[in-house]
């Protein structure tokens, strides 16, 4: 066992809720992709998702392309256990009172064990992507080597960053703190 899983939102909960697309207090979509850089983010104004369809509201959701949206009891849990390297930005989910919060990881690490993988697909000259030759296309199975991750708890893999890794300590108090959406996969 590696001590690390990846933390995947339960996509089959019962009648749970599915938030889209997040938008600016004038109703604009607000880039998604700033979420996965593992850096420190000075937004200004308020961030709401929209509810589609509603339905049982969740601790720990993916809001439209992965971003990461937790419950103020998954930020206490994390302060309580001294969780470094995240940011919990304050956002607005419509017709739930909330506190709710974009989880922003602040680390991202080179940590993917390609030879443990059971597919990695890389992008070719061929792909007609010439930025991204050589970058990670498709992996299945991710399995990262723990020997890269040093003391991290939480971060994303470099090159896979729409993948959440978490330790096992993490797992274990998610878990035993009854979170809510939470669902986990050994890498």
């Amino acid at each position: 066992m590696s001590g690390f899983h990846e933390l995947r939102d339960v996509v089959y909960h019962p009648g749970r809720w599915h938030l889209s697309s997040p938008r600016d207090a004038q109703g604009q979509r607000i880039d998604p992709w700033q979420f996965f850089k593992g850096r420190w983010l000075e937004l200004q104004g308020i961030i709401r998702f929209p509810v589609k369809p509603d339905g049982v509201e969740l601790d720990f959701c993916w809001a439209a392309v992965s971003i990461p949206v937790v419950h103020g009891r998954f930020v206490q849990l994390f302060e309580r256990l001294g969780v470094q390297d995240v940011q919990f930005i304050p956002v607005e989910v419509e017709g739930h009172a909330g506190p709710f919060f974009i989880l922003n990881t602040l680390r991202t690490l080179r940590c993917i064990d390609d030879a443990r993988c059971e597919e990695v697909q890389y992008f070719k000259p061929e792909d007609e992507q010439p930025e991204k030759v050589g970058e990670y296309k498709y992996i299945a199975g991710l399995r990262i080597d723990p020997t890269r991750v040093g003391d991290a708890r939480l971060f994303r893999p470099w090159g896979w960053t729409g993948s959440l890794i978490v330790s096992e300590e993490l797992k274990q108090a998610l878990e035993a703190e009854r979170i809510t959406g939470t669902r986990f996969v050994e890498v």
